[in-house]
């Protein structure tokens, strides 16, 4: 009785240890994203042609970034694909999304001036 009752509980266990994992993997990835959109900001925010080669660099495989400039500000998209475990990946498969905005420090302030450092 206790074989059966092992055999019926043992595949439960191993799919959860398996969501389980594949949450803590989907969480890190997360994490990368929002790490790669904050990058990106900063750097187009200063002004860098690469800032898209540099939020890439940042960002889980497979992951897309877009760009988009504002007349005072930068926002920076980044979206990566997480797919589920094994043969649930089509299944259980999701879209990881984050964005980051930062001022744009070549904008000139009022007077002629460059945007002031807060203080």
């Amino acid at each position: 009785m206790v074989t059966a009752e092992t055999a019926v509980a043992l595949p439960a266990l191993v799919m959860l240890m398996a969501l389980l994992i594949w949450g803590v993997v989907a969480a890190g990835s997360q994490i990368r994203c929002v790490d790669a959109a904050r990058v990106g900001a900063r750097a187009a925010a200063r002004g860098d042609v690469d800032a898209a080669a540099i939020a890439e660099a940042a960002a889980p495989p497979g992951a897309t970034v877009r760009i988009r400039q504002e007349a005072e500000e930068v926002r920076v998209t980044v979206e990566a694909p997480c797919p589920g475990p094994g043969r649930l990946g089509a299944v259980l498969s999701v879209r990881l999304t984050a964005s980051a905005v930062a001022a744009r420090e070549d904008v000139a302030g009022p007077g002629g001036e460059g945007v002031p450092w807060p203080s």
